[in-house]
């Protein structure tokens, strides 16, 4: 078992690894976003995958659970992220085999897996574990806007789902890569699934977002750096809050500005224009100041994937001319993405 660093004790989920992903019924890759996340930051956790009639493949060994508890799995993770967050009537024979094979199961969907009776049952009766990331945990507090110690970067957005996980990761890694004392603290359901523990903003009561978010960047050695993944956009009708919630608790001394060029309106929300770059830096500073007067913006994450890499990096390229700041796609690495770590570590 593992899990980020954890001074705050029982606050944050833990998750057991090896994982199996389950892939369900998937026909559209969208759809297997958690399982793509996690083999993508954390293969070294994935021993194969297990599907029933599953379009997609993350490219692992395809296995039983039987043969993946042989082979070191302890846990089959369900990596579907569907609407309405369900589990489909046609997965529980499969995850009940999970279960008397000796996995236990890690699910961030929006359905407890508890409130399944087969599960239920069958997870008595084989003493094995159903694990909801997507469930804050008790006892939290509200916020205090007590400065911490250490030092924080926030990945911010012009809008939801676009790469603030991603950033996060390919941050704390290259900081990692440079001998910086460093975590990736994770805020949402893949996240937490890939760093092996976190809380789920997602599913915190407003009141003690900001909280959450203090107890899940502690008090840390004035050179350690957390790294936090965002969650939604300070623009978003929908999802703001959880946003304001996080940039407060989590006193970022540095935000990277996550975006993703040609997409002009808010997801799920065609009546709402994606905002600028500059507003999305000056109101996440303005708002951030209020619990961090030093905040500053260490430049611009793109999210490229939909660009060939001449136009990519010619963009950048005019777009970090423009704005005064690095612009980097943290996927395709490179000298932008170094000149982006610098920025942030100054």
């Amino acid at each position: 078992m593992n899990a980020i660093s954890d001074p705050y004790s029982d606050a944050a989920v833990q998750l057991p690894f090896p994982y199996l992903l389950f892939l369900g019924d998937t026909a559209e890759p969208g759809f297997a976003k958690t399982a793509f996340g996690v083999r993508d930051w954390a293969a070294d956790k994935c021993v194969g995958e297990f599907a029933v009639g599953a379009k997609v493949t993350t490219g692992l060994p395809v296995m039983t659970p039987a043969e993946a508890y042989a082979a070191g799995a302890r846990a089959i993770l369900i990596g579907v992220a569907n609407r309405g967050g369900v589990i489909a009537s046609n997965w529980i024979v499969p995850l009940v085999e999970a279960l008397e094979a000796g996995l236990d199961i890690i699910s961030g969907m929006h359905v407890r897996l508890g409130d399944v009776p087969e599960l239920a049952e069958a997870a008595a009766k084989h003493g094995r574990r159903l694990i909801d990331v997507r469930v804050p945990p008790a006892g939290l507090p509200v916020g205090t806007g007590r400065k911490r110690t250490g030092k924080r970067l926030l990945a911010v957005g012009t809008d939801c789902a676009l790469g603030k996980k991603y950033t996060a990761l390919a941050l704390a890694a290259a900081f990692a890569e440079r001998g910086v004392d460093v975590d990736f603290r994770a805020t949402g359901q893949t996240g937490i699934m890939i760093a092996g523990g976190g809380i789920p903003m997602d599913a915190v009561v407003s009141d003690f977002e900001a909280g959450a978010a203090e107890v899940l960047s502690p008090d840390a050695t004035p050179d350690h750096w957390d790294v936090i993944e965002g969650q939604g956009s300070l623009f978003h009708p929908a999802y703001a809050a959880v946003s304001l919630g996080l940039l407060h608790g989590s006193q970022p001394d540095v935000i990277v500005v996550c975006h993703q060029p040609g997409r002009e309106t808010m997801l799920g929300l065609p009546d709402h224009a994606v905002p600028s770059i500059e507003e999305t830096i000056e109101l996440n500073l303005r708002m951030g100041r209020r619990t961090n007067p030093a905040i500053r913006c260490g430049g611009i994450a793109f999210n490229t994937s939909g660009m060939g890499a001449a136009a990519a990096d010619a963009l950048m390229e005019a777009e970090s001319k423009r704005l005064g700041l690095p612009v980097a796609d943290p996927i395709r690495r490179g000298a932008a993405f170094e000149a982006l770590v610098d920025s942030c570590l100054k």
